[in-house]
């Protein structure tokens, strides 16, 4: 997935209700722009960081751009647009690099499924029945760690869909819970315990009722994305 237009750059003033960010561009000017992200940002955000983000004509917008990447204290390189976690990964899976999702025979994004009226990111289909797969974006990290961390606040959604999973693994449906990792220099993954052990209880939970697991990383720069390796889940930190 590559920037298309390239993206700018800038440096970070500050992020301030959640979804907004004021930056100063490399030519002086300043902006407001959109910061597309739930989560805290915890250890990923810093006042006077490197910012990339993409710029909008669009006069129907309200503001000017969309802040896409950041650059860590660490100097490791994020993604701040979470929503380019579930385009990523279904170029992923077309390309057969998610080895272990190879040979469905079609894909569909945002089915509607499960008890507490949930809509999946990808079922695939495959001859022996489907599969139904969650994607959620990793970019907590840590200071000398190669290990990165989710969720990065807590997360009642993340936990009700884990629950929708374990249901349809109980059932004998294939069910998948598949980690996007966008931050740079990361081997390995675990459930964010410190900060919310309610949902690291219920991906435990899942797991023993046959929900699978998956992480992979993604090589990333201000220029493209790509799937590009599978990482270790540490499933007790």
């Amino acid at each position: 997935m590559r920037f298309h237009p390239p993206l700018e750059e800038g440096r970070l003033i500050r992020r301030y209700k959640r979804f907004l960010a004021d930056i100063e561009t490399v030519d002086g000017e300043l902006l407001t722009i959109h910061c597309p992200n739930t989560g805290s940002m915890l250890n990923c955000q810093v006042e006077g960081g490197q910012v990339w983000f993409s710029r909008s004509n669009d006069p129907k917008r309200k503001l000017p751009g969309t802040w896409e990447v950041g650059e860590t204290p660490q100097g490791r390189l994020f993604c701040v647009n979470t929503g380019r976690a579930n385009g990523l990964i279904e170029e992923a899976l077309r390309a057969n690099v998610i080895t272990e999702l190879n040979g469905f025979t079609e894909l569909k994004r945002e089915v509607a499924y499960g008890q507490e009226s949930s809509r999946i990111d990808f079922r695939l289909d495959y001859p022996s029945g489907p599969a139904y797969l969650e994607v959620k974006s990793v970019t907590l990290g840590f200071d000398g760690s190669l290990v990165a961390a989710f969720p990065d606040a807590v997360t009642q959604r993340g936990a009700k869909h884990l629950r929708e999973l374990a249901h349809l693994a109980r059932d004998g449906i294939r069910a998948v819970q598949l980690y996007c990792v966008n931050l740079t220099g990361i081997d390995s993954v675990r459930p964010a315990e410190e900060i919310d052990s309610a949902y690291a209880a219920a991906l435990r939970e899942a797991v023993a009722d046959g929900v699978e697991v998956l992480a992979y990383g993604v090589h990333l720069t201000h220029e493209e994305m790509v799937v590009d390796r599978r990482l270790e889940v540490l499933l007790n930190g």
